[in-house]
């Protein structure tokens, strides 16, 4: 067993704080470097330069490779720098630019000193025991160095580190090394530093702090030239110096942050008036708070215990001690309901270090009157000289994202950009008061007029910078770095204000222009209510920035939209990216890879479609009208005893709009919302009653809560609703008492395809099956074989039950006595039609692509389905028809199944989407054709009789021209007029009732119709007998014909003779085909019963050669009947009457004005849609 004392055992188990190798030879190094003299000053010792640089070596050595802090904290306990460095630095400040032994000593100060006072960060992920355990004390430490530093007695110690950095700075920039770079850097990051530091939380103050104050650094800087340094630095920014931007963005952060722009600017005399109000009202605020207290403390009469009972409403009793209780039940209340406690589980958020709370921007900083009046004089010059270099510089750094930019500069950046605004905005306004005081406009000069100074932020790229900083950082829920965003965002429309309200006309034009490009995106609109309503818990400083945003831009842009009505915004929706056409094989490998790797960045890439509308303000002030925003503004005005007017009447405002401009007053129809407001006016802890926005309150909360008692009355049901936030889907019921009306618009049907002309149907079907499949569309095509598949099976079955039926009536219809004649069976009747087959979609997803998948309906109509119902009817039904049969089906099936496994491979590398139009297109370009070919050959046009829905006019319609005359004076009259909603309403329904007459006129006999709907057999027998007997009186005419042709005149003479018109008669135009053997007659000739018989012949010969004529038929009232066509379109052959009565006549162009219309048209003959007459052959 050991043996020892009780002290042996404890120092044998504690583990000492520092490594006592290191700290012997850091002790010894401090001892070496130097010491007191014999003249009682520092003296050097002999080593001094290389212990130094051992120093250096250990710090290093400790901090990067083992990432312990043993020798910073030997160094605090030696002393180094205020024993040490310090006095080394006065010591040689006189000769540090001309001795270059005291220089190199003087650097190597410098490079221990910017290590030991760069403040102390913990990274969580890799900080220990040792870390936590140094930490205070470092950071006491660094504290006592800044002391030194600024109350250094013997030399001011900022001012030799310029003198160090001198002779580096004085070098031309292509002509400095990289150790002049290194000296530089330095000496920035020293003094930001210095400016940086500050007394950490929780730990006790060393001394006053006052010496290290923000005023104190300040004084500093300005009596050791640091910011002469800095104007010199940034005004060359650019120029001179590149690396130092960020360094000098640090320095200007950490001294302007949380000072008051407004209050820096303002003259003695107004400051102090302003302090004395401030103070007043803080005396005025604790005067109404303990007046608040006293109603109900206690006094020396009421000090002895008391405890009563409460009786509640369900018979239970609750004890409550205490005298106060004694006068109202609603004092009993109250107390039972501060005695009541609830442990709130705490924020799990991030925990905020010593770096969150160095960034922290939003807590006010005081400033001595020597500080204020030193940063003031240093804010003009930098606005004068140097803002612009160095920010542009910043922005393109930022931009670039370069090596040494980090993420906080971004915060800083936009920050000071915010500050430096207000700041010249602030001073604009004490100019104009000063020298409208002093009744002497005209001392105001152009440049103090002009905005210029604050150029390089007030730009495009700027602003493209701030929306994309602010998008990331909500994204990143960075909500640091987005509170800086939305300050800058608020004082620059600040500024714009202040310039479209400058006397410059230059000014105002650039606000103008400014205030456009902000409010032409509605990315911009839509960032902000987001902003707005996503606050939760970010604290106090991010809740006033954001509802001072909102409250600035909804303002300004109302303003804007007023004086600009025809304003348009760009809104931005995201669009499917078209796919690349896949390279063939035979194109080579390499062309293949290019192909796939442009497919996967084009899939990267997120492709958005850009559309401009006018923009609607109410439509978009109502969307800050939700539960969202409203809670946002709430809990700003939780807070209402700690605002000031301004931010009292931003909520006052936004709740005004709320219950009465936007009629949405549900909103604030929650218990604690009214428990608020009452208590704001009625207390307890109220607003203070002599408030100049005590007034305005009071109204508003005496008429909401008027509305409200009113509407409970109305509807009742509301008293339940005011437990709970109100949601969009009952919001309008709970404001107006019954449902919203919904208006569903009719789904637009998709455009109509079809495969372009000269392929067969077998290729159309392989151009719509390979439109599917570069789609990715296979799904589909499985779903259409499954489906085809069984309806051939089906179909099949049918067809076979049919010929089982069949062969069982032919059977039955055998004779049962021999020699007997069985019952003859019409051999054209036709027996029952297979019953149609619905397609049936799988899922919703495949109901919706029937109707809006044009590929696939193209594919659909190729296979020959129908589609029931309207175009607009989404409901609409796809059937089968009976006329395809089961091998139709099953031959469909392995046409798809081909294409699918073989696509063809089309000329030119074309795709199979390139052979496929809409058929509107096709229509129109088909109508233009028909349009030019009408005026260039008049004779060539179908003729459907006089009386046709397409038939000739007396008159030549001028609508064209009409048309073009009126393009032409609306192109010279300038910009069209904005229509507004009832002129379009009304053109609509113009556009519509004209389509419909236009169809109502298309609609008549002159269409092919199908001989199933004209089937009429009584009809058709008397039609077939009329034939009948027209050929046999042809044949006779034709016989008697023959036999005068011998004893008469020449045939054409006698046609001639025939062809003269009786007196009273019409003219009538006719169609001939015997135009190759008498070339001479090139006239229209009718026909007739006492036509000669070479004619009328000839005429016969004709018609049994093309087979292609209807035959002539003989009564009046079947002149205008149509025949029966097939599918293909082709215009029927109306028949040519042949009365006794009828003669034939010349049928000149230049007569047909005269004619009189005819009683029985004849339509003139018709091959391949283009129209036949004896002139065109």
């Amino acid at each position: 067993m050991a043996t020892g004392t009780l002290d042996d055992w404890v120092e044998r188990d504690v583990v000492p704080l520092v490594d006592p190798e290191a700290r012997a030879h850091v002790y010894n190094l401090v001892s070496a470097v130097g010491g007191a003299g014999d003249d009682g000053g520092y003296a050097l010792g002999d080593d001094a330069l290389a212990c130094l640089k051992d120093l250096k070596r250990w710090l290093q050595f400790f901090e990067n490779k083992l990432n312990r802090r043993d020798v910073a904290r030997c160094m605090a306990e030696a002393n180094l720098v205020k024993g040490d460095l310090l006095p080394i630095l006065a010591k040689i400040s006189d000769k540090v630019t001309t001795d270059k032994l005291k220089h190199r000593i003087a650097i190597a100060c410098l490079e221990l000193l910017v290590p030991l006072t760069w403040p102390t960060e913990i990274d969580p992920s890799s900080a220990t025991v040792n870390h936590h355990r140094h930490g205070p004390y470092l950071q006491l430490a660094q504290i006592g160095y800044k002391r030194g530093v600024l109350q250094y007695d013997a030399a001011k110690i900022l001012q030799t580190t310029v003198r160090i950095a001198l002779p580096s700075m004085l070098e031309p920039r292509k002509e400095r090394t990289v150790r002049d770079e290194a000296i530089i850097r330095i000496v920035l990051y020293f003094v930001r530093n210095i400016v940086m530091l500050s007394q950490p939380k929780g730990l006790p103050a060393d001394g006053d702090e006052a010496e290290i104050s923000r005023s104190a650094a300040i004084d500093a800087c300005h009596s050791q030239d640091i910011f002469q340094m800095l104007l010199t630095i940034s005004s060359s920014m650019g120029d001179e110096f590149v690396l130092q931007d960020v360094v000098v963005l640090e320095i200007l952060f950490h001294l302007v942050k949380g000072v008051d722009a407004e209050k820096l600017f303002m003259e003695e005399k107004k400051l102090s008036t302003k302090n004395t109000e401030e103070l007043k009202d803080l005396i005025q605020k604790e005067k109404a708070m303990l007046a608040g207290y006293a109603r109900h403390a206690p006094t020396r009469h009421n000090r002895f215990g008391t405890m009563i009972w409460v009786k509640r409403d369900d018979e239970r009793v609750s004890t409550i001690s205490g005298q106060d209780v004694l006068g109202k039940a609603q004092v009993s209340m109250q107390k039972m309901d501060k005695t009541k406690k609830w442990n709130k589980p705490r924020n799990r958020g991030p925990r905020k270090d010593d770096e969150a709370s160095r960034e922290e921007f939003d807590l006010p900083v005081p400033l001595t009157s020597s500080g204020r009046k030193h940063l003031k004089a240093f804010v003009e010059d930098f606005l004068d000289s140097s803002f612009n270099p160095l920010f542009i510089h910043l922005r393109r750094a930022i931009e670039r994202e370069e090596e040494r930019v980090e993420s906080r500069h971004s915060r800083q950046y936009f920050y000071l950009i915010s500050w430096f605004l207000r700041a010249e905005c602030a001073r604009r306004r004490q100019i104009k008061e000063k020298f409208a005081k002093s009744n002497d406009p005209t001392a105001i000069t152009a440049e103090d007029e002009s905005f210029g100074l604050i150029a390089g932020v007030m730009n495009q790229e700027t602003f493209i910078l701030l929306n994309r900083f602010m998008q990331r950082s909500m994204d990143e829920k960075t909500w640091q770095d987005l509170n800086a965003g939305m300050k800058c965002f608020t004082q620059i429309l600040h500024t714009v204000q202040e310039m479209s309200e400058a006397a410059l006309e230059e000014d105002q034009e650039i606000a103008e222009n400014i205030q456009n490009r902000i409010f032409y995106e509605e990315s911009t609109h839509e960032r902000i209510i987001a902003i707005l309503r996503g606050y939760k818990d970010q604290g106090f400083g991010y809740l006033d920035a954001c509802t001072e945003l909102s409250h600035v831009f909804l303002r300004m842009l109302e303003r804007y939209s007023k004086q600009n009505l025809d304003l348009q915004v760009r809104s931005r929706r995201r669009a499917r990216k078209k796919r690349k056409v896949p390279v063939q094989p035979e194109e080579g490998e390499e062309n293949r890879d290019d192909a796939v790797v442009s497919e996967n960045e084009e899939l990267q890439e997120a492709q958005r479609t850009t559309s401009e509308r006018k923009f609607d303000f109410a439509r978009f002030a109502a969307k800050f009208m939700n539960q969202s925003c409203v809670n946002t503004f709430v809990s700003f005005t939780r807070f209402y005893n700690d605002l000031n007017v301004e931010q009292l009447k931003r909520a006052h405002r936004f709740f005004y709009k709320v219950a009465f401009k936007v009629d949405m007053s549900v909103f604030l129809y929650r218990v604690d919302i009214l428990q608020l407001f009452n208590k704001m006016i009625k207390g307890p802890e109220g607003l203070d009653p002599d408030l100049p926005a005590f007034k305005e309150w009071e109204e508003f909360v005496k008429h909401f809560f008027r509305t409200a008692v009113k509407k409970i009355q109305e509807r009742p049901e509301l008293v339940v609703e005011m437990l709970f936030s109100k949601i969009n889907a009952t919001t309008y019921y709970l404001q107006h008492g019954y449902d919203k009306e919904v208006v569903t618009r009719t789904p637009r049907a998709p455009a109509e395809l079809e495969v372009k002309g000269g392929m067969e149907k077998a290729d159309q079907i392989g151009v719509a099956v390979g439109v599917l499949l570069n789609q990715a569309k296979s799904d589909a095509l499985k779903w259409l074989k499954d489906i085809m598949s069984s309806a051939a099976d089906e179909r099949k079955s049918w067809e076979d039950m049919e010929d089982g039926r069949k062969a069982m009536a032919e059977s039955e219809a055998q004779p049962s006595i021999e020699g007997d004649e069985a019952p003859a069976v019409p051999e054209d009747e036709e027996g029952p039609k297979a019953p149609p087959i619905v397609i049936k979609p799988d899922n919703e997803e495949r109901r919706i692509a029937l109707y809006k998948d044009n590929k696939l309906r193209l594919l659909m109509t190729l296979l020959g389905f129908l589609r029931l119902g309207l175009d607009t009817d989404m409901e609409a039904n796809w059937i089968i028809p009976h006329t395809l049969t089961a091998s139709d089906l099953k031959e469909a099936v392995n046409l798809i199944q081909k294409f699918e496994f073989d696509p063809p491979i089309y000329e030119d590398g074309k795709a199979a989407e390139d052979f496929l139009r809409s058929k509107a297109a096709a229509r129109r370009r088909r109508a233009s054709f028909d349009d030019d070919s009408e005026g260039a050959g008049g004779s060539q046009s179908e003729d459907h009789g006089e009386y046709g829905a397409l038939g000739p006019t007396a008159t030549k319609s001028d609508a064209l021209e009409e048309l073009k005359k009126r393009r032409r004076r609306r192109r010279r009259s300038g910009t069209p007029r904005e229509l507004d909603d009832e002129e379009k309403e009304r053109r609509k329904e113009a556009r519509r009732l004209k389509d419909l007459e236009k169809q109502a006129k298309h609609k008549s006999t002159m269409f092919v119709h199908d001989s199933d709907d004209d089937s009429d057999e009584e009809r058709d027998r008397i039609f077939f007998e009329r034939e009948e007997e027209l050929r046999k009186a042809t044949g006779r005419d034709h016989v008697k014909g023959i036999s005068t042709e011998k004893s008469k005149k020449p045939a054409s003479k006698k046609r001639k003779s025939a062809a003269e018109p009786t007196k009273g008669r019409k003219k009538r135009k006719g169609a001939s085909s015997d135009s190759e053997e008498n070339e001479s007659e090139e006239d229209v000739i009718g026909v007739s019963s006492r036509a000669s018989s070479v004619a009328m012949s000839d005429r016969l010969a004709s018609d049994e050669e093309e087979n292609t004529d209807t035959p002539i038929s003989s009564q009046h009232h079947e002149a205008g009947q149509v025949s029966d066509e097939d599918v293909s379109g082709l215009v029927s052959k109306a028949t040519v009457p042949v009365t006794d009565d009828a003669e034939m006549a010349d049928d000149d162009d230049e007569d047909d004005d005269d004619i009189a219309p005819v009683r029985r048209p004849v339509a003139r003959r018709m091959r391949a849609g283009f129209v036949i007459d004896s002139d065109s052959e």
